[in-house]
């Protein structure tokens, strides 16, 4: 691995894509240490370090604070990062087989059809930003107004409409511009620009997760257990079978044979052997996304109407009724992910007017069927990986109460990104390499095996 990343630094096509993908990220870094005008850092500073204590971080801005990089504890100007727009990319994808004009300018534009949908999707998330912006704004002034526990000293310096309006424009051109980066890095870099930022925010979280860790070795009690280095080893050695497991879960795939009708073309016979690879975790990271996005609401909710405070107690991060709900809006969003973008008839009809076909079944309609139901098997094995993958932090949390900041480095939504950006931004780096007759990185792995198909 190490030789072929020299050998990527000797190309210097590639070395120019490297560079500028770290100089960005770097780029995106400053972004997320810049404060916004107006806040009262050190009061902020004070007040997270009291949130995080009562255990509200890890319920309502533990999956925030993962995707900006820790920017929202200095309410940078980077606060909303890309999650904006990842939010606008997955309603547009989710209206794709609702509005047949977007199914049919992605299908049928061309390039120009790409386009004029991904414009669509800046303009709603600036849409977004700005609605988002206006609520940071408003719960920086008054936090207890969301469920919030109030702060001892105010965080703004000057509150009132002209922070708001001010706020919105600052973390509204903040989120643009991180959008703007990511789609560089894409177009000239090496992966995909928004993936990879993200990425790095939740990279730039694991020196203080270390940190926090040998802190506790160092005090030696956590839970009324006495944690020792020996405790430390297996908890690296847990980190290690659950990052081994995540892989698997993000490269599993159940290969669907499919053989072409042999014909003559010219002067040469054509057909053969393929396969159509169902992948395990069709839906990746988006149904984790969406069922913690949609539990943060009830949460709030009961938290802010006085009647029904002692509810949110029940919604509250890691307790039995949340896991359980948690664990049941990851399944049905999982199948619903692959209900909306899985088109098992479409597949069919492309099999059918390229002459392929699955042996021993027929083509069209029963060719659709059989699609559909090996998909169905599949994302319920996939989507039951998972659900336990999301839920192992909170169960590592409640048998060892460690801080949510190490928790969430042994599974869930960030190990997934980890492990998924990372296989991709390596296939992309391989395939460089192997077109110009160089080593990828594994020689028996799968990464460096797709080379063979």
């Amino acid at each position: 691995m190490i030789s072929a990343f020299i050998n990527a630094f000797k190309i210097k096509e590639v070395r120019d894509k490297i560079l500028f993908t770290l100089g960005v990220i770097a780029l995106c870094r400053v972004l997320a240490n810049i404060p916004c005008p107006g806040v009262d850092t050190h009061a902020l500073n004070l007040y997270f370090n009291q949130f995080s204590q009562t255990g509200g971080a890890s319920g309502m801005f533990g999956m925030f604070d993962m995707f900006t990089g820790g920017a929202i504890h200095k309410f940078a100007i980077a606060t909303l990062g890309v999650m904006p727009y990842i939010s606008a990319s997955i309603i547009m994808q989710m209206l794709q087989p609702v509005i047949p004009q977007f199914e049919k300018m992605m299908r049928e534009g061309g390039e120009s059809g790409r386009q004029k949908f991904n414009q669509y999707i800046r303009y709603l998330t600036l849409i977004i930003c700005l609605i988002q912006g206006a609520m940071a704004a408003y719960a920086m002034q008054r936090p207890q107004t969301i469920g919030l526990p109030s702060p001892t000293q105010p965080l703004v310096m000057t509150s009132g409409p002209s922070f708001v309006l001010m706020t919105m424009i600052v973390l509204t051109c903040g989120t643009m511009l991180l959008m703007w980066l990511g789609e560089r890095i894409t177009d000239n870099g090496i992966g995909n620009g928004a993936s990879i930022i993200i990425t790095v925010g939740i990279l730039s979280r694991m020196p203080s997760a270390v940190y926090s860790l040998f802190e506790l070795v160092v005090s030696g009690n956590v839970s009324g257990m006495t944690l020792r280095p020996v405790h430390l080893f297996l908890l690296f050695l847990l980190f290690v079978l659950v990052t081994a497991a995540t892989v698997v879960l993000t490269q599993g795939q159940r290969k669907i044979p499919i053989q072409y009708a042999r014909k003559t073309v010219g002067k040469k016979m054509m057909g053969g052997n393929s396969f159509i690879p169902l992948r395990v975790n069709f839906a990746g990271v988006m149904p984790i996304i969406l069922a913690g996005s949609i539990l943060i609401v009830p949460e709030m909710l009961f938290r802010w109407i006085p009647a029904t405070r002692w509810i949110a107690a029940y919604m509250a991060y890691g307790t039995p009724c949340y896991m359980t709900v948690y664990g049941l809006l990851i399944l049905l969003f999982a199948f619903f992910w692959v209900a909306n973008q899985f088109n098992p008839m479409q597949i069919s009809d492309n099999l059918k007017r390229d002459g392929a076909f699955v042996p021993g079944i027929r083509p069209g309609l029963p060719t659709a069927e059989y699609l559909d139901n090996t998909m169905t098997r599949v994302t319920l094995a996939g989507s039951i990986f998972l659900m336990a993958l999301a839920l192992f932090p909170m169960l590592l949390n409640k048998q060892l109460n460690l801080p949510y900041i190490i928790d969430s480095f042994f599974g869930g939504t960030s190990l997934l990104i980890m492990v998924g950006v990372t296989l991709d931004s390596l296939s992309q780096l391989e395939s460089h390499l192997i077109s110009r007759n160089y080593d990828g990185f594994l020689k028996n792995g799968r990464i460096a095996a797709r080379r063979n198909f």
